[in-house]
């Protein structure tokens, strides 16, 4: 217990509990997330090695499933190995700087993700109505541009996110009743004005989601408008195929991400408990989904990946 309170009164340490009301399951919930973290790695890295050792799928659409990789395993990076550390060994320290570089990190990444999302839907719409134009349109050098330009976006909005919290003065209890740095969880911790904080953040998962899902719906719209213009029903099943494993990406991630920030914002009414399982599932539950939906519906990297797993 000494040990405890000397913790809290360290003047640049945050304690991050856990599930609240949970500690008894803490151990039984680190093995399932422990499970889930290493297949969503295993998944992943399965993926990057099997496009980067083939030739034949250093394409745009191959370039831009490594990029989604990269974003997931960042995703769920960020924030399970502290909150195993918290589940099975107690660690609950952490440094202000370290949460707060975690919470810009985590943001970044996953408004990155947003964004290869919205580049994979614009590769869709090029597939379908411009299926000549497609390699002059879209080359992996651009693509790549296209990243770089996602990746500054996500910077640029995330950064002040940790910058208003610096300035912020916190109270003697610096206790944070979660897995991980979740930006309104630390701001609630503060003895100051939070209002700026808090719009922010609402600002945020409405202009940087909102504006992606505004993006990725005008790119459908045109890709059904050029299916239904096609007379044939089994073209249409053919060019539909092709879009079912980047719908369902779609569905997995804004699904999830939006119920666990909106929950946040606004679910005063819902448990805590069951608000930080939600969060943390969604860092768990699409990195593990979207190797095996791209798996399962591209043909090409599903025979890849299978010669790779016949040489082992």
């Amino acid at each position: 217990m000494a040990a405890f309170n000397l913790t809290l009164s360290e003047p640049s340490t945050f304690i991050l509990t856990g599930i609240p009301g949970l500690e008894a399951a803490h151990i039984w919930i680190s093995i399932s997330f422990c499970m889930f973290y290493i297949i969503s790695l295993l998944g992943n890295v399965t993926v990057l090695s099997v496009v980067g050792k083939e030739q034949s799928l250093h394409k745009p659409m191959y370039l831009l499933l490594c990029m989604l990789a990269l974003t997931d395993i960042g995703i769920s990076t960020s924030v399970m190995p502290k909150a195993l550390f918290i589940f099975l060994f107690n660690l609950k320290g952490i440094t202000v700087g370290g949460c707060l570089t975690q919470m810009f990190f985590l943001y970044a990444v996953s408004v990155m993700k947003s964004a290869v999302l919205v580049i994979m839907a614009f590769d869709r719409y090029v597939a379908i109505c411009n299926p000549l134009r497609y390699t002059t349109i879209l080359t992996n050098t651009r693509i790549a541009k296209l990243g770089l330009v996602g990746l500054i976006r996500a910077v640029l909005f995330i950064l002040p996110l940790p910058l208003l919290l610096k300035g912020q003065p916190f109270c003697t209890n610096r206790i944070i009743p979660h897995t991980y740095c979740e930006h309104l969880a630390v701001a609630k911790i503060s003895c100051g004005d939070i209002t700026v904080n808090r719009t922010y953040g609402l600002v945020i998962t409405f202009v940087v989601i909102g504006l992606d899902l505004m993006l990725i719906a005008l790119s459908y719209s045109l890709v059904i408008r050029a299916v239904l213009r096609i007379s044939s029903k089994k073209a249409h099943q053919k060019a539909l195929n092709t879009c079912t494993a980047h719908i369902c990406v779609i569905l997995t991630s804004y699904t999830s991400c939006l119920f666990s920030n909106l929950t946040h914002q606004f679910g005063q009414g819902i448990a805590s408990n069951v608000h930080i399982i939600l969060a943390n599932l969604y860092f768990l539950i699409p990195p593990i989904l979207n190797p095996i939906v791209y798996g399962v519906k591209t043909k090409e990297l599903r025979d890849k990946v299978g010669k790779y797993i016949c040489r082992i």
